[in-house]
């Protein structure tokens, strides 16, 4: 029995001891490092992407996305509705999302800690699949309502946009633009479709629709009511490319609503983000299989008709995940 019994101890030693040594030997390699453990790779994914309300031109951009992934990489995707901007990127950073679809001021500032992110943890693993296009400031009201000009919204009640979306930060920067403040106007924390339905009862005497142009809430509010564009120009325009560098100034181009001439406005670039928690190759995957069907995506809507590789840098303010970088330099799409 004393035999058997040592002989298992010894056994039991020698088992430890390649178990210690297996440890040191993988450590030694690299093996040991969990630096990347943490990352998700393609047959790990469930993709949801992030977008906007349904009557945006997120979704339907969104919509396109998640088809090509799951079309072209067999990886289960779905399509989330949200607040936008600010939302989803609190869903990317929380791991709730491994896509989503943001403007670039609400970006910048979560990337720093500043404006609606002031006082937070600046999001420095915010990372960028690609920019996308351009998003124009629309103010909309009707051609019977007073408003003519911008300073014409004093007093009157706009929507501007669902509480802490992209919408809304642009409505505070373009109304300090001019000098105004909530404090000069009656704000009703409305999304695109609720806006345009309160227009046309009266309730509201015009709205903010930050998106890609044309806007199906627009079009639908000029069926019954000749939607008009209030311009954004001159010394506010200046004021908010000096102060607010990812704002850049755009003309709406003539026939978009019925309008005969361009409207001159202000526009942010739309970007598509990705989850830092995705690994290198896995990125590179999603990707290419964007950009190889990336007629499906510019066939969802006609603002993704700007979505282009020679513009996956315009605006971009954080770095790109190093998945879709190697993908670009690849194919010849960045700048050396």
């Amino acid at each position: 029995m004393k035999k058997i019994l040592s002989l298992l101890v010894a056994m039991l030693l020698f088992v430890v001891a390649c178990g210690d040594e297996d440890t040191e030997t993988g450590e030694e390699n690299g093996e040991g490092d969990d630096t990347d453990a943490g990352q998700m790779e393609l047959d790990d994914l469930f993709v949801t992407v992030a977008t906007g309300g349904t009557s945006g031109v997120y979704y339907p951009i969104g919509g396109a996305v998640s088809n090509i992934i799951e079309g072209e990489l067999g990886i289960d995707s779905s399509v989330q509705a949200t607040g936008a901007s600010v939302e989803n990127i609190n869903l990317i950073e929380s791991g709730r999302a491994e896509l989503a679809i943001t403007m670039a001021d609400a970006v910048l500032q979560a990337y720093e800690g500043s404006g609606e992110f002031d006082g937070e943890e600046p999001v420095d693993s915010l990372r960028g699949l690609a920019a996308l296009y351009p998003n124009f400031v629309q103010v909309v009201t009707t051609e019977d309502s007073s408003i003519e000009t911008f300073e014409d919204l004093q007093g009157k009640s706009v929507g501007v946009g669902a509480p802490n979306s992209g919408v809304e930060l642009n409505a505070r920067m373009v109304l300090e633009a001019h000098g105004m403040s909530y404090d000069d106007i009656n704000e009703d924390y409305l999304s695109y479709a609720e806006a345009i339905d309160q227009i046309k009862n009266g309730m509201v005497d015009a709205a903010f629709v930050t998106s890609g142009v044309p806007n199906a809430t627009v079009i639908d509010l000029d069926t019954t009511h000749d939607a008009k564009i209030v311009p954004i120009e001159g010394e506010a325009m200046d004021y908010l490319e000096e102060n607010y560098p990812f704002f850049s100034a755009e003309m709406i181009p003539a026939d978009a609503y019925g309008n005969e001439e361009e409207i001159s406005t202000a526009a942010i670039t739309n970007l598509l983000l990705i989850s830092n928690d995705i690994s290198e190759d896995a990125t590179y995957e999603i990707t290419k299989a964007l950009f190889e069907n990336l007629d499906a995506i510019q066939g969802s809507h006609n603002a993704a008709q700007e979505i282009t590789l020679e513009t996956v840098e315009v605006g971009m303010p954080v770095p790109l995940h190093p998945g879709a970088e190697r993908y670009f330099e690849e194919v010849g799409a960045l700048e050396e």
